[in-house]
């Protein structure tokens, strides 16, 4: 037998290796850097690896090949590393906003002045909670800056996750950004019990969805005879004769991926997590996991099952229909500003999933009509800044046990602190889709779509969320500004530059997609469709 060397594309890799070569690093500095430089160290280690990724992104995006059906540009990219990864359009547009968010994710991880002078992460995370270890740990102001090569293996796996064409691949690459969330969820300086329990939450469900997942795999693999997603397209418009073997594997696939995005009935976890792990961990969370999760799972359903769509679209039909409602409804119920942001999460799943719906053949398209794709990936990009700004946000709120999240402590903040207050309120009203905003465009993309593809019942259902959603945006915002200060009151902590600049470039990035979407909108369509 002969052995024939594998091809390894380099030159369109890079940026995702640089990521992986920095979490390396990191993991070194944390071996032979002194304790008090690794704080300096790992934070601009991190930032200046994800810039450069974040520029590598770009350049190989401009220089993307371009494949022409009729003399029309349909795709851009290549298939690199013998057929298990797919470089093209949408790939590089999800590495970007990824990379875009995570810079934000290791600011916010670099706040040290809202916990007078140490981060929000455990000093000594080993130690037990109200052990003596642990008070020794936090009288000497002791920090885990692991959390820094942990958030950038995290992120290589986002970039690999969307990447990936074929099973196996994908399903290492949510094993990779998977498992350093598990760790980051439980490293809360306060409230220890509280997020460990999150982060074994996460890790157990986790653990359950991927052996879902893996099954889906195996049982895809029996139905096509192949891992990579060319071969399973193939099988699944010529293979008649499995067609149940195809059904139940693709739904186990879709199990592992929806746990990811949190949506109905794999959300148990959301709620729990986001209100557990330290804030910067969900702002990163929230934002990065779900636009990674997307963009596989597009790819999943766009090119391996794309020919199948009349048996996976009324699966999501319902999912995305439950998701809406479930996660709009628990939302009015809450009490507590985190677990509010996370079914306010969930409900966001399910847009997203409508856009999903919106795919039609190429042929019913109109020339200027935009596309399930273009849709999506511009929704992603409205809904990344307006998390992570709230998020970012919600650290600023405290009282002397540190973050303040239930509602009764945000009375009459508005009068505190407008500015923060306002930032806030307009952060809402974009999640909720008021007009210029981000969220009002990227709801009026999906919902086009997803009527355009006759997916109408799923729009009607996504208008009564998104008036649901309103009342209990709109109810903080009663809160924050017509509230009388009571005694519970907080206060709102003045953050570093860090944070500062974190928040004001997210809602300048809100209302910027709201006001003049063109241009990200153009950017997502000239990413053009998946190669096969």
């Amino acid at each position: 037998m002969d052995f024939t060397k594998p091809t390894i594309e380099y030159a369109q890799l890079w940026p995702m290796l640089v990521v992986f070569g920095v979490a390396c690093v990191g993991v070194l500095v944390e071996g032979f850097v002194p304790r008090e430089r690794r704080y300096v160290t790992q934070a601009g280690l991190a930032v200046a690896g994800l810039v450069v990724a974040l520029a590598g992104s770009i350049y190989v995006g401009m220089d993307l090949s371009k494949l022409k059906s009729g003399g029309d540009v349909v795709a851009r990219g290549k298939i690199a590393v013998e057929g298990t990864l797919a470089v093209d359009g949408p790939s590089i547009f999800v590495w970007s906003l990824v990379l875009v968010f995570a810079i934000a994710g290791v600011l916010l991880f670099a706040e040290r002045r809202l916990e007078a002078g140490v981060s929000a992460f455990a000093g000594q995370a080993a130690a037990l909670p109200g052990t003596e270890a642990e008070r020794d740990a936090s009288t000497r102001g002791l920090d885990h800056t692991e959390v820094y090569p942990l958030l950038m293996f995290a992120v290589g796996g986002m970039m690999l996750f969307p990447t990936a064409n074929d099973l196996l691949t994908m399903f290492v690459a949510l094993e990779v950004l998977s498992l350093p969330l598990y760790l980051l969820c439980g490293l809360a300086r306060r409230r220890r019990l509280l997020s460990q329990e999150a982060a074994l939450k996460y890790f157990l469900l986790g653990a359950f969805s991927s052996a879902f997942f893996l099954y889906g795999v195996a049982l895809t693999y029996g139905f096509a005879g192949s891992m990579e997603f060319t071969d399973i397209n193939e099988a699944v418009h010529n293979d008649t004769s499995n067609h149940v073997l195809l059904l139940i594997g693709m739904g186990m696939l879709a199990v592992g991926l929806l746990f990811k995005v949190g949506a109905v009935p794999f959300h148990a976890w959301t709620p729990d997590v986001y209100q557990g792990a330290p804030t910067a961990v969900t702002a990163f969370m929230a934002a990065c996991t779900k636009i990674a999760a997307f963009g596989a799972m597009l790819r999943l359903f766009y090119v391996a099952f794309g020919a199948d769509r009349w048996d996976w679209q009324p699966m999501l039909w319902i999912i995305a229909i439950i998701t809406m409602l479930v996660g709009s409804i628990l939302a009015v119920v809450q009490t507590d500003m985190k677990r509010m942001l996370a079914y306010s999460s969930v409900a966001h799943t399910g847009f997203l999933l409508t856009g999903l719906l919106g795919v039609q053949a190429a042929s019913a398209l109109g020339p200027d009509e935009i596309t399930s794709l273009q849709a999506v990936l511009f929704y992603l990009a409205t809904y990344g800044p307006a998390v992570v700004a709230t998020f970012a946000i919600v650290t600023l709120v405290r009282d002397a046990g540190g973050e303040a999240t239930a509602f009764s402590k945000w009375a009459g903040i508005g009068r505190r602190s407008p500015w923060v207050a306002g930032a806030f309120g307009f952060l809402l009203l974009s999640m909720a889709g008021i007009p210029l905003t981000g969220g009002f465009v990227g709801k009026w993309a999906v919902f086009e779509v997803a009527f355009a593809a006759g997916a109408w019942p799923v729009v009607v259902v996504a208008i009564i969320a998104s008036v649901i959603s309103v009342f209990f945006y709109v109810r903080v915002i009663r809160l924050m500004f017509f509230a009388e200060l009571t005694a519970e009151s907080a206060a709102v902590t003045r953050p570093s530059l860090l944070t500062s600049v974190t928040i004001a470039v997210c809602v300048l990035l809100t209302l910027l997609l709201g006001v003049v979407p063109g241009p990200v909108l153009d950017l997502a369509g000239n990413a053009g469709s998946f190669i096969r």
